[in-house]
């Protein structure tokens, strides 16, 4: 998979981003389910990404762009950060970008910002997700059952992190 690359966000990327988190197959796996808006994301590129609290990127497969990752609340004194990661793209998903593009974006965490410890919260129920991720790195730190309420249930988290020393 040499075809995959991740490159950082820019402006031009609004409407795809928009596009993407407001797809149902995205958006179901996110926390937050208000729909984005082009004002709401250009605000939290100038002010999470252009201050260096996030390190966001736009993930590429044969020139494609096909979703985005991201390493936010950057903390240079504990050397960690929070992943994230989706494939916006319906036709791209299920073929592995996102476990490559998950292994580029712990690369750059842990070798380009120094981090130490890279952490996720996940649903439980996202089993492809976990699958991927625990095939980079991430090991299962423990399970908050009931956690999120959302449409209507609730829904346990998984928190998984990824050291440097691993």
């Amino acid at each position: 998979m040499s075809n995959i690359s991740i490159r950082p966000i820019n402006e031009q990327d609004t409407d795809k981003i928009v596009k993407w988190r407001n797809n149902k197959k995205v958006k179901k796996n996110f926390v937050y389910q208000e729909d984005f808006t082009r004002e709401g994301h250009l605000h939290w590129l100038h002010t999470k990404v252009d201050t260096g609290e996030v390190a966001q990127f736009i993930i590429e497969a044969a020139d494609r762009a096909v979703g985005s990752c991201y390493l936010r609340d950057i903390s240079s004194t504990n050397k960690s950060a929070e992943f994230g990661i989706f494939i916006g793209e319906d036709d791209a998903r299920g073929k592995g970008y996102g476990t490559m593009a998950g292994k580029l974006l712990l690369d750059y965490g842990f070798n380009s910002l120094g981090l130490h410890r890279i952490f996720l919260r996940v649903f439980e129920d996202n089993t492809a997700a976990i699958r991927s991720y625990r095939k980079i790195g991430f090991r299962e730190e423990g399970v908050f059952k009931d956690m999120i309420y959302q449409n209507g249930r609730y829904r346990s988290m998984v928190f998984m992190a990824c050291l440097k020393c691993q």
